[in-house]
């Protein structure tokens, strides 16, 4: 674990970029394997190519959110807007401001790049994606934040791959009620 901390802490952006590269991809797999009930490739290599590639360019904003809405809670505390708090509370404070102003962002310029690659128009359950701000990301952003600094954009990018668990078993869900 020293050398993945070790690693993390020298190339923060670069570690940050493969990590969600990799895993936030996976999401995406496992998310199309679950509703297609079968394992296999459901992407071109240029789609791979490109989710790949959104999801480093997804990892630097998030890396640079995390920094910051850090900050930004610092600074709430010390104009005296939030109580001195740390441990559980802070890390609430820190993923309900972050997911709430950043997270909308984020989950409409991940769909802008998503259609950009299909030259699409498609925001159909964009609802879907902004409220899953609320029940998953503030939750698992809570717990990420209770870890210690470098293992924190490590966690981030698995909860993309949990979240694909969870999206591929909805999307089933709902494509059996029809």
């Amino acid at each position: 674990m020293n050398w993945y901390i070790s690693i993390v802490i020298k190339y923060p952006l670069i570690t940050a970029m493969i990590q969600f590269a990799i895993l936030g991809t996976l999401g995406e797999f496992i998310s199309r394997w679950i509703i297609q009930k079968k394992i296999h490739n459901p992407f071109t290599t240029l789609e791979i190519i490109w989710k790949m590639t959104e999801w480093a360019i997804l990892a630097i904003l998030i890396k640079y959110a995390f920094v910051g809405y850090q900050g930004f809670i610092d600074g709430l505390i010390n104009h005296k807007y939030l109580p001195e708090i740390s441990g559980f509370g802070r890390s609430l404070a820190l993923s309900v401001s972050m997911n709430l102003q950043f997270g909308l962002l984020l989950v409409i310029f991940h769909r802008i790049l998503d259609n950009l690659f299909k030259k699409d128009k498609n925001w159909e359950n964009i609802d879907k994606g902004l409220l899953s701000l609320i029940w998953f990301w503030i939750p698992a952003h809570t717990i990420t934040f209770m870890l210690p600094k470098p293992l924190q954009i490590g966690l981030a990018a698995i909860w993309s791959v949990a979240l694909g668990f969870i999206l591929g078993f909805f999307n089933r869900k709902k494509i059996k009620l029809k």
